[in-house]
Parts: C-alpha cells; sequence; structure tokens
C-alpha cells in the first residue's frame, strides 16, 4: 500500500470518528429527553432507529455542507459548517421526536445537545487539521494564466499556503512544448483563461503524469458538463440543448413550493409584522418594495422584497445595485439586509407561481441589459423560472461577477433535480449567518460588472495633480 493510500485511510477514518462522535451525543440526548419510551420498550428499539436516521442525515448534511473539505477551508469555516450539519440533523430528529411522543421535549436538553456537538466539532477539526497537514505537505504549484484579470480569479489560493506552494506563475504562454519544461516536476496546476487548445494540451499532460490540475472553466464548458451522451453514430456523440425538465419534476417542485412558501409566510409572519412597523416607523414611506425582474424566457413580473432603502433611491433614474457602506439603506435596512429578511416578502412571490424557491435569481431588465452588452450568454439563465437561491447565491456573493453568476446558475440548469434542490434549500440555511456572502459592490460601481466602476474622486484629483 503507497503512501497517498495510508493518509486517505487515515482521513477516511477520522471522518468516521467525527460523525460517529455526533451521532452519540445525539443517542445520549434522546436517551435521556425520552424516558417513557424506556418503560415502553425495553429492548431500545426506538433509540436504535432514531439514531440510525440521525447517523444517516449527519452524513447526507455533512456532504451538503461540505464540512470535511479539511485542508481547502479555514479552521472557523471547517467548525462552523460541521456543527451546522450536526445541529440541523439535531433540530430535525427534534421535531420528529415530538410527533413520535406527542409532546414537546425539554428544549434545555437540545440546546446542551447543541453545545455539546460544537465542542466536539471544534475539538475534532483542530485534531483533523493538525493531522491533515502532517500527512500531506504543500503541493509545489505552478499558476498558468492569461491576463492579470485570469489571475486576480485566483487571488484566493493565497489563503491556502499550507496546502498549495505557488513556486511559478507563467503568463500568457503560446505553445506546448516550452510550457512542459516549465511547469517541470511541479504537484499541482491551476489553469485560468487560457485558450482552449493549449489548455487541453495542459490537461493531456498533466493527466499523464499524474499531476492535480485545477481549471478555471469557460461557459461552454458548462454547457458541455450538462451534455448527454448518446450512441447514434460509429462515434460517440453529445448531445446540448436547451433546458427541458421533466414534467413530473416541475410538478413536484411547484408543489413544494407552494407548501413550503405557505409554511414560511405562517411562521415568519411575526417577524414580518415586526419588520413592516419598524420600516414604517422609520420614514412612514412604504413597507414593500416592488420592482421589475425577469425570470423564464424574458417575461417580466413584479418581485416584492421589504424596503430597506430610502423612498428617493434611485431618484436620478440609474438602477444600480447597492454598494459598500451604501448610504440609501436606512438604519433598520442593514440588519435585515445582512440576514437576508428582506427576502421574506418573495414568499408571496413564490406562492403565487412567479417564482420558485431554487432558481438563478432574477436581474432586473436594465442590469441584464447591461450584462448582455458584454456577455450575451447571460441570457442562458432565463432557460428556467426565476428563484429565491441557488448555487451563486450559496457559493457566491452579492457583488459576484456576472460572468461567474452565469456559471453558477449553468450548473444549476444542467443539474435540476429534487436532490439537488433539497440539497441547495438546506445549502441556503448554512449563508444566512455569513455575512461576507451579502457584501456590496465597490462603490463607484453601478452592477456587479467591475467595468461599470468609476474612478474615485481621490483618485481623478490624484491623476490630476499629476
Amino acid at each position: 500500500m503507497d503512501k497517498h493510500m495510508k493518509n486517505e485511510i487515515i482521513m477516511r477514518l477520522l471522518k468516521a470518528v467525527s460523525v460517529l462522535g455526533n451521532t452519540v451525543l445525539f443517542m445520549l440526548y434522546f436517551y435521556l429527553s425520552s424516558p417513557t419510551l424506556r418503560q415502553i420498550d425495553k429492548h431500545l428499539t426506538p433509540y436504535i432507529l432514531f439514531t440510525l436516521i440521525f447517523l444517516i442525515l449527519d452524513i447526507w448534511l455533512v456532504r451538503v455542507y461540505n464540512s470535511f473539505e479539511i485542508g481547502g477551508r479555514k479552521i472557523y469555516e471547517l467548525i462552523y459548517s460541521l456543527t451546522l450539519s450536526s445541529v440541523v440533523a439535531s433540530g430535525i430528529m427534534y421535531i420528529v421526536q415530538a410527533a413520535f411522543l406527542h409532546k414537546i421535549p425539554n428544549l434545555l436538553m437540545l440546546f446542551g445537545a447543541f453545545i455539546a456537538e460544537f465542542i466536539w466539532n471544534t475539538l475534532w477539526v483542530l485534531a483533523a487539521h493538525k493531522t491533515y497537514f502532517k500527512l500531506y505537505k504543500a503541493k509545489k504549484t505552478v499558476i498558468i494564466y492569461r491576463s492579470e484579470n485570469d489571475l486576480r480569479k485566483l487571488a484566493e489560493i493565497s489563503s491556502l499556503s499550507n496546502k498549495f506552494e505557488v513556486i511559478k506563475h507563467i503568463e500568457n504562454p503560446k505553445e506546448i512544448h516550452s510550457l512542459i519544461e516549465e511547469i517541470g516536476d511541479c504537484e499541482a496546476v491551476f489553469i485560468a483563461g487560457v485558450e482552449a487548445t493549449l489548455r487541453n494540451g495542459i490537461i493531456k499532460y498533466c493527466v499523464e503524469k499524474n499531476i492535480p490540475a485545477y481549471i478555471e472553466p469557460k461557459i461552454g464548458d458548462i454547457l458541455m458538463s450538462g451534455a448527454k451522451h448518446l450512441q447514434m453514430f460509429s462515434v460517440p456523440v453529445l448531445r446540448v440543448r436547451h433546458a427541458a425538465p421533466d414534467p413530473f419534476y416541475l410538478f413536484i417542485k411547484r408543489a413544494i413550493d407552494i407548501v413550503l412558501s405557505l409554511v414560511g409566510i405562517i411562521v415568519t409572519s411575526p417577524i414580518m409584522l415586526f419588520m413592516a412597523i419598524t420600516i414604517k416607523a422609520y420614514d412612514g414611506g412604504p413597507v414593500f418594495y416592488k420592482q421589475t425582474r425577469l425570470t423564464k424566457d424574458g417575461k417580466e413580473f413584479q418581485l416584492v422584497k421589504f424596503r430597506t432603502m430610502r423612498v428617493d433611491a434611485e431618484k436620478d433614474g440609474v438602477a444600480r445595485l447597492a454598494s459598500e457602506n451604501d448610504d440609501r439603506i436606512i438604519p433598520v435596512g442593514r440588519a435585515y439586509r445582512r440576514f437576508r429578511l428582506d427576502e421574506l416578502g418573495q414568499l408571496y412571490c413564490i406562492l403565487l407561481g412567479t417564482m420558485t424557491i431554487v432558481g438563478p435569481r432574477p436581474e432586473r431588465p436594465e442590469i441584464a441589459k447591461q450584462y448582455e452588452e458584454t456577455l450575451p450568454a447571460f441570457a442562458l439563465r432565463l432557460q428556467v423560472k426565476a428563484g429565491l437561491t441557488g448555487y451563486a447565491q450559496i457559493y457566491g456573493k452579492y457583488n459576484t461577477e456576472p460572468y461567474d453568476k452565469l456559471q453558477m446558475d449553468l450548473m444549476y440548469i444542467n443539474d435540476m433535480s429534487l436532490s439537488c434542490d433539497i440539497g441547495l434549500m438546506f445549502a441556503t440555511v448554512k449563508i444566512l449567518f455569513m455575512p461576507e456572502s451579502t457584501e456590496g459592490i465597490k462603490a463607484g460601481q453601478i452592477t456587479a460588472d467591475k467595468s461599470t466602476a468609476k474612478p474615485s474622486k481621490e483618485l481623478v484629483a490624484a491623476n490630476e495633480e499629476k
């Protein structure tokens, strides 16, 4: 058995210990919080059954939240993801437990279980992180890119210096043979913006030499990833076409939209009432903000949000996204936007059928038109109905550039299914408490496209002095 295989086994065993530890904690909580079951069933059958359900649920949530990306994420992110996995699993099982016992179990014991899970997950992450970097040394890494803009997209690699030791940058390479010599005996390659023929040559070389290659994809790559493999002739054929979801899937998706939006409206009605009172009390303006957005096939609809900006936020008639420290946002609006509470108004849109829970976020016609001027393929997002959450919202940010947003939306369109939708719904819970995901665009920008940025007053003044 080689060293790599041994390391993989050790890490898999560590991951199993993590899940089993959380399962034991849940089993202990369930045993202590359900004393009546011990009188009814001496063989502990319900305890075993509930524990197995928790185990399966916890494993699934760990995958949804990418909780085991040891070495690829910061320690606090791993602790947060792993704790969220076990806490959500415990919360779901608490609801099942209440339904099974026909009474509300002790909430203090549940919170005690949450605290115990947090402590266990923190200790596990610290131990696993230390173990990982003892087993795996930083890979000697080469970054191959076409322009400074492409290199900027890989800037976050600097936060993973323990995993990737960048030893060389190769800008705008021209041919494969000299490039292979430059790559040499590196242990990882990152590729961004390189033209297709040369990029394919690099990939083939990396596969041949067993060098991991990380590629920043193009729109065509995303479209091809959703292609169907056919054997129509004596050669393999890939079929790429417009999104055509199964009618049964769409029926179930709509049923889920109706049920969850209705439940969401009922459960959050006290919160929405409080928001309405505070917004109205601040300036006497309207509680809701209606805005024209685009959905499937470019159809327009009225999106409803709780108002978080001044009534005259766009008095100049220019459609723009919110920027960092935007002075148009009212004080109470900042808190609501941070936790996305202003989005609750869209539950009514989902109930009426103009939106769905999972799908590409709807853009304003004016902003979509600006994006399409430099990125005509941006309209490909309109193959399906607009949604409240999706890949771009979970894995991107509010200020994610349109090209990257389009790629993530196309990834969802390629992968549309009930299991994908349910996974993204649970994954959405994770970003509610991550303020960086609501980060606004830079001052001077109108949209998330950085080409719309205008020079700051300070920069203009400095240039004038020169």
